[in-house]
């Protein structure tokens, strides 16, 4: 079987993380959410320039740390891949998706191809913006405060699904509403999709 690399991209709270700590109860992985990868450094680089801490959106961020971030979480991806794991990378990567050729530098610099690796994309979406605003009061983060703050500066289409230019078949892109409960129904769908290989 063909190693997985599977990426869970949407907005904040859409609830991308609690989908891929479902799967990888049934697929053993690396699990890589950028948030952990980078947060602690970013807050400090962010603080140290006298800038809240939580502020994803400003342009202090744009330029000199979201590239970081990413590029730290695909240099340990392509290590687990070319270590011979699955993967399971969880952020937007909207920059990422609109790249062609992202993709292939990764699997270019794991020794790997696509007959190797199977690459799947899966768009997480919810129905509403009271959802989304409600699951981000939930999960209670700091780095969220900003977002609360801020709602009507922050919110974006929870609908959204991100352009995706990568070189990958129409049927390794699963677009997935996560209004409502995520039942064992839901995963077990999910589930299928990665394991089936494209």
């Amino acid at each position: 079987m063909k190693q997985k690399l599977v990426f869970f991209v949407g907005v904040a709270g859409t609830g991308k993380t609690t989908v891929a700590r479902k799967l990888a109860k049934r697929i053993q992985a690396a699990f890589l959410d950028r948030d952990t990868v980078g947060g602690r450094f970013v807050e400090k680089m962010l603080e140290m320039n006298g800038l809240d801490v939580n502020d994803r959106d400003s342009e202090f961020y744009k330029k000199h740390l979201r590239d970081l971030e990413y590029d730290t979480t695909k240099d340990i991806c392509i290590e687990n891949l070319a270590a011979g794991q699955n993967v399971f990378m969880i952020s937007p990567f909207t920059a990422e998706l609109k790249n062609k050729a992202w993709i292939e530098e990764v699997l270019a610099a794991a020794g790997l191809s696509k007959q190797e690796v199977d690459v799947k994309v899966i768009a997480v979406t919810l129905g509403d913006m009271e959802t989304q605003r409600k699951r981000i009061e939930q999960r209670q983060t700091e780095r969220d405060n900003w977002k609360l703050e801020h709602w009507d500066d922050f919110k974006q289409r929870v609908q959204f699904v991100p352009e995706v230019n990568w070189d990958i078949p129409a049927s390794s892109v699963l677009v997935f509403d996560n209004s409502g409960d995520l039942t064992n129904e839901k995963v077990e769908s999910v589930y299928q999709f990665v394991m089936n290989e494209s």
